[in-house]
């Protein structure tokens, strides 16, 4: 593949170069993945109004999300394991998002641990937060991303419990991976992949091991974790969060208006309209369906962003059309990522940017705070 022109080409190249129990593990969504589709199938019916006659030039993707300036309404989401897409992924990804000028968010099921990432960036990065049983633990978390300098904290909420995805359960994704004959057959057809894990020493979860009495392997990381995702979490406990964490927090899987006052009541600076990428419950609406009924409940009370099927920047558009201050990406970047390191991160910002930048032309308007959903013919809630 000489020419990378969307983010399908990048996906199609990741498939070949990353072994599949881990191209599958963020390329899938649980059950019959009805909802992960619906994420994708549904900012297609949304269709566009074409201006003309339209002085264009001087255009700007520049805007501000919880009042930090970003180059265009992206920010990278956090994703589990994706240093298992490309050696030191996190720390790739991170950097490319630092230099593009969007935010970057580290999960707390990292590969790279905070202090990987902070010591290989220069700006302030986000951290996201899973609410485990053992509160220290999460206490220390919040610490530890204080003194890395993390300039905000986004809390994600629909994880609880785990959804089941029946392609992780089939390849054996565990912690540590099942190394089956079949996975290990699939790795030696991805030489590139290979030496990049054997040259980093990252590969395991930087953030919980060693950091944990009793977790100093991935054989001991598996059972804890299993016990450890939080079915009692509670608003009360997002009171406890914010006022440990003391800085910008962003509410992370909010799907009905009803959570979304909570949200908004709870003094969070944003909320993401999120499905956890159709990896949960499974025959949810899609993300970009449940937003516009969220930012007319909550909108001037609290930033609202989405996430969840964004795969060009038509997608990132039609989102702020609905009422989306900004977005984040997961899956278009991991694309990247796992196709080309830190080189494809930036191609897929890159294109997101370019698409978006062009379709916002031609709709006729040539600042992103301008757009709103007059740019549609047609919305997901007609």
């Amino acid at each position: 593949m000489t020419v990378i022109t969307c983010i399908e080409d990048l996906r199609r190249l990741a498939q070949r170069r990353v072994p599949r129990m881990f191209y599958d593990y963020a390329d899938s969504g649980s059950w019959t993945e009805s909802t992960y589709r619906a994420n994708e199938d549904d900012f297609r019916r949304l269709k566009l109004r074409q201006r003309v006659a339209v002085n264009m030039d001087g255009r700007s993707t520049a805007t501000t999300m919880i009042g930090q300036p970003v180059a265009m309404p992206v920010a990278i989401a956090p994703t589990g394991l994706t240093g298992m897409q490309h050696a030191d992924g996190e720390i790739l990804a991170a950097r490319a998002a630092e230099k593009f000028g969007v935010p970057f968010t580290l999960s707390t099921m990292s590969i790279c641990s905070i202090e990987d990432v902070a010591a290989a960036t220069t700006k302030p990065f986000w951290f996201q937060l899973y609410v485990m049983r053992d509160r220290a633990f999460v206490e220390r978390l919040i610490e530890r991303a204080k003194a890395a300098g993390c300039s905000a904290l986004v809390l994600t909420l629909d994880l609880q419990i785990l959804g089941q995805r029946h392609k992780d359960l089939k390849s054996g994704l565990s912690a540590p991976p099942k190394l089956t004959l079949p996975n290990l057959l699939d790795m030696m057809t991805k030489p590139r992949w290979c030496l990049g894990m054997l040259g980093t020493p990252r590969r395991g979860f930087g953030n919980i091991i060693g950091h944990v009495e009793g977790v100093d392997d991935m054989g001991s990381l598996g059972q804890w974790t299993a016990q450890q995702f939080d079915p009692r979490l509670s608003w009360a406990d997002v009171e406890w969060i914010k006022k440990r964490w003391g800085g910008p927090l962003i509410l992370k899987g909010v799907m009905e208006p009803e959570d979304a006052r909570l949200a908004a009541g709870s003094g969070a600076d944003a909320l993401v309209v999120s499905n956890h990428g159709g990896r949960q419950l499974d025959g949810a609406p899609s993300s970009i369906e449940a937003l516009p009924a969220i930012a007319e409940a909550v909108g001037r009370d609290i930033e609202v962003w989405m996430d969840g099927g964004i795969r060009s920047g038509q997608d990132v558009l039609k989102a702020r059309a609905l009422g989306a201050r900004g977005t984040m990406i997961g899956r278009a970047f991991l694309y990247g990522l796992g196709a080309m390191g830190e080189a494809g991160v930036t191609k897929a910002l890159e294109i997101l940017h370019r698409e978006l930048d062009l379709t916002m032309a031609f709709c006729g308007h040539t600042t992103i705070d301008t757009v709103d959903r007059r740019i549609l013919v047609s919305s997901v809630t007609n």
